[in-house]
C-alpha cells in the first residue's frame, strides 16, 4: 500500500468516526447543559464553593466568574511551581524559576500549554498531576462555558440571564471531559502509554552509557490533554515520545480526542436555538477549512521539493518513522486547528508551504473546529461578521437566528475578530524590532521571521505549539509571551460575553423575504469566504515575508 493510500485511509476513517460521533455527543452536551437536576458529587462542589446552583447570572457577573476563577488558577499554579522543591513528589526538582514559572501558570490556565521548559526533568508529580492536569480540565470546561453562554445569547428572549458559569464550568468537567478522559487514557495504557508515580530510573543504554528516565502520570495526563485541546506533554517531545504516543493507532486515537468534542459541538448549538441546520451548516464550515488544510499540508510535504525529500520520496526530517508524513501531516494541521499544541512532529521541519499552513491555521483564529469551546464561539462571531456584510449588500439591517446585529453587536464582534492580530503582530513587531528579542533567534533571513511569526501566534491564539529554532526561555520571551496568552484568551471572552448579554435583550425578530437563510450552502460558501478573506488582508504582509518568501525562494 502507498503512503498516499494509507494517508487518505487513515484520514477517511478519522472523517467517518466524527461524523458517527457527531449526533450522540452533540445531543448528549446539550443535555448536560440545559438539564435541571445536579448531581450529587456536583451539589457537593457547590456547597463547598459557595455557589448556588439555580441562579442565574448576567453577563458581566459570569464574566467577573470567568476572569476571578483564572486568576485564583493563575496564582495557584504559580505557587505550586514556586515551591515545589518543598512539596511532596518532587523527585528532587528545584523550584521553577519565577519567569519561567508566570509563563507555565499562564499557559496552562488559558488553555494554551506553551511549554518553555523539558516536562520531565522541570516538573515533578504533584505540580504535574495536581497543578498542570487539573488546569487541562478545568479550562477546557472554561472554554465550553463561554461558548454556551453565547449559544443562549442567540436563543433566549428578553432575559439579562446567560446561565451560571460555576455550574457550567462543573457539568462540562465533571459530566463531560472526566468520564471521556478516562476511558481514552485506559486505551493509551492498553496501547504503550506509561502510567507511574515511580522515581527516576536509570538506564543503559546501546552504546554503554547511562539515561536517567522520570516516569509519570503519562497516560491520564494525554487523554486530557488532547480532548481539552490542551497540548502541554509530559516529555518534551509532546505526543513523538514513544511513551506518550507508541504506535500508529494510538496516533489515530490522539488526533480523533482533539477534534470531537469541537467537532461536535455545534450539535449542541443546534439543539439549543432550535435549528439543527444551524449547527449543520457551522460544521460544514468548520469541516470544509479542515480538510483543505489537511490537503495542502500533505501536498506540501508529498511535494519531494529538495534533494533529500527526492531521494526518500518525502520531507521526512523531523517525522517519526512510525507514523509516517501522512499521519505527522494530519496531526499537525489538526493540533493548529484547534488550539492544542500538542505535535507528534517536528514542525520547524516542514517544507516552507507546509509550515506556513500550520501557521494559517492559527491565523484563522483556530476555528476549523477550534479550541474546547472557543472554536465555536470563534465561528459563530465570524458568522456574525458575515450575515453583516451580507446586510450591507442587500441594503438591510442583518439578522442571525432571529437576533438583529446593530451598531453594538457588529463593534462587539470586531473587537473580537481584531484582539488575536493586534496581538500578534505587535508582539513580533517587539521580539523583531529588540535586541532582546533578536537574541533568542537560531535562525536568520525569512525561516527565522518564520519562527518568531510562529510563537506569537501559537501564544496569541491559545495553541501551545512552537517552530523551535528560537530560544523562547528567557525573561522577555516568557514575559512578553504570557502577556499574549492571557490577553488573547480573557480580551475575546469578555467581549463574546458581553455579546451573549446584547442579544439576548433582544426580542425575536421574524424572518422575512429579506432574511438571509443561515442554514443553505450560500451562507456556508459566504462564512468560509469571510474567514480566508478577514485572515488574507489582515496577515498577508507577515506571511509573505516569513514563509511564503522561503517558499520561493
Amino acid at each position: 500500500m502507498s503512503s498516499t493510500t494509507a494517508g487518505i485511509l487513515f484520514i477517511g476513517s478519522l472523517i467517518v468516526a466524527l461524523a458517527v460521533c457527531y449526533r450522540p455527543l452533540g445531543d448528549y452536551m446539550y443535555r448536560v447543559y440545559t438539564g435541571t437536576r445536579h448531581l450529587a458529587v456536583e451539589r457537593g462542589i457547590y456547597r463547598v464553593i459557595g455557589v448556588r446552583p439555580d441562579a442565574e447570572q448576567r453577563w458581566s457577573v459570569y464574566a467577573r466568574s470567568v476572569l476571578a476563577f483564572s486568576v485564583i488558577s493563575i496564582l495557584f499554579l504559580y505557587g505550586l511551581q514556586r515551591l515545589q522543591n518543598h512539596l511532596l513528589l518532587s523527585l528532587g526538582m528545584d523550584a521553577v524559576q519565577p519567569s519561567l514559572a508566570w509563563n507555565t501558570a499562564v499557559s496552562f490556565v488559558t488553555n494554551t500549554n506553551w511549554q518553555a521548559y523539558s516536562g520531565e526533568s522541570t516538573m515533578g508529580h504533584l505540580v504535574q498531576t495536581g497543578g498542570l492536569a487539573v488546569q487541562n480540565f478545568v479550562s477546557a470546561a472554561v472554554g465550553m462555558a463561554v461558548a454556551i453562554a453565547l449559544v443562549r445569547g442567540f436563543a433566549r428572549r428578553r432575559t439579562d440571564d446567560l446561565g451560571n458559569f460555576w455550574v457550567d464550568l462543573v457539568r462540562g468537567t465533571v459530566r463531560i471531559l472526566l468520564p471521556i478522559a478516562f476511558v481514552a487514557a485506559v486505551a493509551l495504557v492498553a496501547g504503550g502509554a506509561i502510567q507511574s508515580l515511580g522515581d527516576h530510573h536509570v538506564w543503559s543504554t546501546l552504546t554503554g552509557g547511562e539515561q536517567t528516565f522520570t516516569p509519570g502520570a503519562v497516560a491520564s495526563q494525554e487523554a486530557i490533554k488532547e480532548l481539552g485541546t490542551n497540548g502541554g506533554g509530559f516529555f518534551n517531545v509532546n505526543s513523538a515520545h514513544p511513551f506518550e504516543n507508541p504506535t500508529a493507532w494510538t496516533n489515530w486515537l490522539e488526533i480523533f480526542l482533539l477534534l470531537v468534542i469541537s467537532f461536535c459541538l455545534p450539535r449542541t448549538f443546534g439543539r439549543m436555538v432550535g435549528d439543527n441546520r444551524q449547527g449543520y451548516a457551522i460544521v460544514a464550515v468548520m469541516g470544509a477549512l479542515a480538510l483543505l488544510s489537511v490537503m495542502v499540508t500533505n501536498w506540501a510535504e508529498l511535494a519531494h521539493n529538495g534533494t533529500v525529500p527526492q531521494a526518500v520520496g518525502a520531507a521526512m526530517e523531523g517525522r517519526e518513522v512510525r507514523f509516517g508524513v501522512s499521519n505527522s501531516g494530519a496531526f499537525a494541521s489538526a493540533t493548529t486547528l484547534t488550539s492544542t499544541g500538542a505535535v507528534d512532529s517536528f514542525h520547524d521541519s516542514y517544507t516552507a508551504i507546509g509550515g506556513g499552513m500550520l501557521i494559517f491555521n492559527m491565523l484563522l483564529g483556530e476555528v476549523a473546529p477550534g479550541g474546547t469551546g472557543s472554536g465555536l464561539y470563534g465561528m459563530l462571531i465570524l458568522a456574525v461578521i458575515t450575515v453583516f456584510v451580507a446586510g450591507l449588500m442587500v441594503g438591510r439591517t442583518p439578522e442571525y437566528l432571529g437576533k438583529k446585529i446593530g451598531a453594538r453587536e457588529i463593534k462587539l464582534a470586531s473587537m473580537y475578530f481584531l484582539a488575536t492580530p493586534m496581538l500578534v503582530l505587535i508582539g513580533l513587531a517587539v521580539a523583531m524590532g529588540t535586541e532582546t528579542g533578536r537574541a533568542a533567534m537560531l535562525n536568520s533571513g525569512a525561516h527565522g521571521l518564520s519562527e518568531i511569526l510562529y510563537a506569537y501566534t501559537s501564544a496569541s491564539n491559545n495553541n501551545g505549539s512552537a517552530f523551535a529554532g528560537v530560544s523562547v526561555n528567557t525573561d522577555f520571551h516568557n514575559t512578553t509571551l504570557g502577556l499574549c496568552m492571557a490577553l488573547g484568551r480573557f480580551l475575546p471572552m469578555v467581549l463574546v460575553l458581553a455579546l451573549a448579554g446584547s442579544l439576548a435583550r433582544q426580542a425575536p425578530v421574524p424572518a422575512s423575504a429579506g432574511t438571509l437563510p443561515s442554514h443553505r450552502p450560500q451562507f456556508v460558501g459566504m462564512l468560509v469566504g469571510v474567514t480566508l478573506v478577514l485572515v488574507a488582508l489582515t496577515f498577508l504582509p507577515a506571511l509573505a515575508l516569513g514563509p511564503l518568501a522561503e517558499g520561493i525562494h
